[in-house]
């Protein structure tokens, strides 16, 4: 598929997280997806490993229950969000706190309509690293993380370039086991 005519500097600087505007409607064909992906695929990993896979979601049940289990979190996170924001009001910047409400807003939109986007695509590290006694636990987080990071990156970059927009979402880590 045919990508946006845009630079490095434009397409590193203009990809956003997209929660607001994504277009609910308008379907997004798997061979987009795959052609995204296998841009991913290319990005750098630790020791040349990939200990990570994506899944790509696109059956309505399934994405509502990812939905509904985000949703929860989600409501959990905004009341603590909120309860922080009143006691920081005393001093806050104006324009900090209409900045903070913005994402907010946008981040509840996303929440509430997450079961409407096209296609999730789901990055999933492989193994567990709960098991790995300090400080080696610490090393194979990161190494998973800094590994797979940059492969969600090169997504987002690559579904940007194809007029794609995309959010990078972890609300749902700490359910991840009902959402796998």
């Amino acid at each position: 598929m045919a990508t946006l005519p845009l630079g490095p500097d434009e397409l590193l600087t203009t990809t956003r997280a997209v929660r607001r505007r994504l277009d609910l409607e308008r379907p997004v064909p798997l061979e987009l997806v795959r052609e995204c992906l296998e841009v991913a695929l290319q990005a750098p990993t630790g020791t040349n490993a990939q200990g990570w896979h994506f899944v790509v979601v696109t059956e309505p049940a399934v994405k509502e229950r990812i939905a509904a289990l985000y949703r929860e979190l989600f409501r959990g996170y905004l009341g603590e969000r909120r309860r922080a924001e009143r006691r920081a009001e005393a001093g806050a910047d104006p324009e900090e706190a209409r900045q903070l409400e913005r994402v907010l807003d946008s981040a509840s939109h996303l929440a509430e309509n997450l079961h409407r986007v096209p296609v999730l695509v789901v990055p999933c590290i492989e193994g567990r690293v709960d098991e790995v006694a300090p400080p080696r636990a610490s090393i194979a987080r990161a190494s998973l993380y800094g590994s797979i990071l940059p492969a969600v990156w090169s997504f987002m970059l690559a579904a940007r370039a194809r007029g794609l927009g995309t959010v990078l979402t972890t609300l749902h880590l700490a359910r991840e086991e009902e959402v796998a």
